[in-house]
């Protein structure tokens, strides 16, 4: 048996000094541990197949920052997703490369674990998927995965990140979107006053917040449903129509009439924040939501029953619609934003 083990010993010598270059090393990578909140929805199925790692995540957040992504190395992920704005834009409209103009406005970046469809008309449902989409886009970053891959390949720390997150120093198309979308996984908001108030932590609502809270539940619970606010359902809720011939809404994605101009549900967390609102920045504030649904939406053959059920409109007072946004409010997540 000691002779065995000797000459195993004498055959990784010989190996190790026939080669130079041979050099194992290993790094404990281990799974980050989320903080589930109470009554949040399943995780989606793709995070467990990407669950974030202690390397992965701050390799992602490492690209989502970096603006070598862009062709021109000008804008990176987080040029239009700003953590102040709860990972959004203030931008009516997607701004890329060279001031070009996009489509749609900037969705925020929360929760996204726990959502089974991305993007407004949901078109990915998988958050693995998404990242090449404005890497490769005109109006974005008009760049290439192979442009990219490029960049990051002359750069050690990449190198090193890369071979700490994944065992070995390739770096692939499919490493950078997974590492992209385990940092977008941690970016969890669940701490906002209404969070507080849900916890019986010594907080409570105002009496507006107690009263917009009560309009809410009465008048945009049913979309904005769950602890995420959103049921994650496409609808037409006859907002002002987008005069960019290429928008469509859900359509684009399906193909069915029936669901032209159908969007998906926003999330209304940190949505004091997210301003402007709609799917092209419609509106400047919530009061002029509030006002528009008040005064009627445009009329379409498959708008909303909700809004066909009342005349095309959700009734509001003027103190219900302050009291409405005071509630609003008790969503943001100050810790979140960096507020």
């Amino acid at each position: 048996m000691k002779l065995f083990i000797r000459n195993i010993a004498i055959l990784l010598l010989l190996i190790s000094c026939n080669n130079d270059d041979y050099e194992i090393i290993s790094y404990d990578n281990p799974d980050l541990v989320l903080n589930i909140p109470a009554e949040f929805p399943e995780l989606n199925n793709s995070v467990y197949s990407n669950f974030p790692t202690k390397y992965g995540v701050e390799l992602g957040e490492k690209l989502f920052f970096d603006k070598r992504l862009s062709t021109d190395n000008t804008i990176s992920c987080s040029s239009c997703h700003k953590q102040e704005n709860a990972f959004s834009d203030t931008n009516a409209i997607g701004i890329g490369i060279k001031g070009r103009v996009g489509l749609r406005n900037v969705p925020s970046i929360q929760n996204l674990a726990f959502m089974q469809v991305y993007n407004w008309d949901g078109n990915k449902r998988k958050l693995e998927n998404q990242p090449l989409v404005p890497i490769i886009t005109h109006e974005e970053m008009d760049s290439s995965i192979l442009e990219v891959m490029g960049k990051l390949e002359v750069d050690e720390t990449y190198v090193q990140l890369f071979n700490k997150t994944f065992g070995d120093k390739e770096i692939t198309p499919e490493r950078i979107y997974n590492s992209i979308a385990q940092y977008e996984y941690t970016l969890i908001s669940a701490n906002s006053k209404y969070d507080s108030v849900k916890r019986n932590e010594e907080v409570v609502f105002t009496e507006n917040e107690a009263k917009g809270y009560q309009i809410f539940q009465e008048k945009c619970a049913t979309c904005h449903s769950t602890e995420l606010f959103t049921d994650q359902s496409f609808r037409n809720i006859g907002f002002p129509i987008n005069p960019n011939t290429d928008e469509a809404g859900r359509a684009r994605v399906t193909g069915i009439e029936e669901d032209y101009m159908r969007f998906r549900v926003p999330s209304l967390r940190n949505i004091e924040y997210t301003a402007p609102y709609g799917s092209f920045g419609q509106f400047a504030t919530l009061k002029e939501v509030l006002d528009y649904f008040d005064n009627g939406v445009l009329y379409a053959d498959n708008l909303d029953p909700i809004f066909k059920k009342n005349g095309n409109r959700i009734p509001l007072t003027e103190q219900e619609k302050l009291d409405l946004i005071s509630f609003l409010k008790t969503l943001t997540d100050t810790n979140f934003i960096g507020k």
